[in-house]
């Protein structure tokens, strides 16, 4: 189902996020990101801009929406804009938060963000280990029918949307959008979702592990864990893309991962040189 537009909402809906925040002198209809049946910057009189999101209360995506609300207060606000209220009305849930001003981070090989991308998730690994007292799904159920449970076990608060859209980059500085997906897990998981991201913008798949070799988030990382995530990522991400009719990024997200995947297997099993015999006497 297509996102709704500002005027498309119930009248109840938006009278009650008027009532509010205020006279709303413009409405940004959101164009990408932001999992939701509504997402919109508003100009509000005497205000500024706020964000708002909706998700009517009878579909699965209201799920998404509470863990935002839930999990707001628990992230730094350096890190991800506060949540200023949440209502259900008129069959409705929505949320407003302080506007992050920026631009969608780029991911491109010799981009300026990557180093500014890179701060982020390792402030966020810092920030949110050991995870909060929050109660979200962890990383053992939601990759345990893929690998090996323990292999992602850990007690970091991970974001695992690692897209673009969601790193909003202004003065060298990234605030981390959409918390609608998250988990507890292994530090590094972050770090990996966001290694086949950067091989979807244009990485090799050994750039975009050196990348990720700055990382401290990525020395926690076992090799044999990274391996069995990195086949189970191509998996999902293959049923994904077959599963899809009209996803276009579906089929680019597999071909990253399959990339990756035949990388870390090349490098697993690279036979070993053996040294000549003129070399051995």
């Amino acid at each position: 189902m297509a996102r709704q537009q500002w005027e498309q909402l119930p009248a109840a809906v938006r009278d009650a996020i008027t009532a509010r925040c205020g006279p709303i002198e413009h409405v940004h209809d959101a164009s990408a990101g932001s999992i939701g049946d509504f997402a919109a910057t508003l100009g509000v009189h005497d205000v500024g801009r706020l964000f708002c999101k909706g998700a009517q209360l009878d579909t699965d995506r209201v799920g998404f929406l509470r863990n935002e609300i839930r999990l707001n207060q628990h992230l730094p606000g350096d890190l991800a804009p506060r949540l200023r209220w949440h209502a259900e009305t008129a069959g409705w849930l929505v949320a407003v938060f302080d506007h992050a001003p920026g631009v969608c981070a780029d991911l491109r090989p010799g981009s300026p963000d990557l180093p500014v991308v890179a701060a982020t998730l390792t402030r966020m690994a810092a920030a949110l280990t050991p995870c909060p007292p929050v109660n979200i799904q962890p990383a053992t159920a939601r990759w345990g029918r893929l690998l090996d449970p323990s292999l992602v076990d850990g007690d970091t608060l991970l974001h695992t949307d690692m897209t673009h859209n969601n790193f909003l980059i202004t003065d060298g500085r990234a605030q981390v959008v959409d918390w609608s997906m998250p988990c507890r897990g292994a530090v590094w998981l972050d770090t990996a979702r966001m290694l086949v991201r950067l091989i979807r913008a244009g990485h090799s798949p050994t750039q975009a592990e050196s990348w990720a070799a700055q990382l401290p988030t990525w020395a926690h990382a076992n090799p044999d864990a990274v391996d069995a995530f990195a086949a189970a990522l191509a998996k999902l991400s293959r049923r994904l893309r077959d599963n899809s009719t009209d996803a276009p990024h579906l089929a680019e997200m597999a071909t990253a991962s399959d990339a990756w995947l035949q990388h870390r297997l090349l490098q697993r099993y690279r036979p070993r040189s053996v040294p000549s015999p003129a070399r051995m006497q």
